[in-house]
């Protein structure tokens, strides 16, 4: 595939033989584009167009396939992004808890919108949909660490921090920030080693195991598998069926409804034959 655009020979054999490596992962090639992506990242600070070019070549994709992957997640960058991705939290329950109120004093504070980098290269600033923290409301956080019960003060001192080169720790997590570039790469799956680092689950994330302990409750068990042979569990009765559905095989099953895709219909039509013949 000829294309204008494209890396020089040294970080084409650095980034080659750290993608072979991710697509290894995979039975198939095409599924490491993800990872890759991210590898790009850490090599240039956002999806470049010489890192599509790179992923398309060596996954046997065009550019535009790549292309329609790269501009559906909203992790990779089609410009320059900034050392630190600052993601405020703006979903339900961090907005009323006051995540709003920390968006638009950090966008004043920061001088940039959504998307948009401070003029010194350091944070790019994002409205975040949801950080899965909602425990800890309003989250923030930075190159997808946890900075958890923020306030606007909290958070204007962890991004005036990070723009004076200060070493910032997370709430929760590693002992402190990596930059976007490092971060990519451990997104890629090459480890920074420090995964054990700080602490994982808060005690308001543990706080229904604690509780469950303390008062004895457990979740039901699940059916006994049924035996492949006679088609009951292991205590030998059979495997109920769900309230309101019909056994399998029976009329209104899933065995029983007609198909309607053509895919369908063409693997009806093939077992039909297999059995005849």
């Amino acid at each position: 595939m000829t294309t204008t655009h494209s890396y020089d020979e040294a970080r084409t054999e650095r980034l080659r033989a750290d993608a072979l490596a991710i697509i290894a992962r995979y039975p198939e090639p095409r599924s490491a584009l993800l990872p890759m992506l991210h590898l790009v990242q850490s090599q240039d600070g956002f999806v470049s167009p010489a890192g599509i070019a790179f992923c398309a070549d060596l996954l046997n994709l065009s550019t535009a396939e790549v292309s329609a992957v790269v501009t559906f997640y909203t992790q990779y960058k089609r410009h320059p992004n900034g050392e630190y991705t600052v993601g405020v939290c703006t979903n339900t329950l961090c907005a009323v808890m006051g995540g709003d109120a920390i968006w638009e004093d950090l966008s004043d504070h920061l001088g940039v919108g959504h998307d948009e980098t401070t003029p010194d290269g350091k944070v790019t600033l994002e409205r975040i949909e949801c950080n899965a923290a909602c425990d800890y409301a309003p989250v923030m956080m930075v190159n997808w660490e946890f900075f958890d019960n923020q306030t606007p003060d909290s958070a204007r001192d962890v991004v005036d921090r990070l723009r004076a080169g200060d070493e910032v720790a997370p709430t929760r997590g590693a002992a402190s920030v990596c930059s976007f570039k490092q971060m990519s790469r451990v997104l890629a799956g090459f480890t920074d080693g420090r995964a054990d680092e700080g602490v994982g689950a808060g005690e308001p994330t543990l706080r229904g195991t604690v509780l469950a302990r303390e008062r004895g409750w457990t979740a039901p068990r699940f059916p006994a598998a049924p035996d492949a042979e006679s088609g009951s569990g292991a205590a030998g009765s059979a495997v109920p069926e769900r309230a309101g559905e019909p056994a399998t095989g029976e009329p209104q099953s899933s065995a029983q409804r007609p198909a309607t895709g053509q895919r369908d219909k063409d693997a009806d039509t093939q077992t039909s034959t297999s059995k005849e013949s």
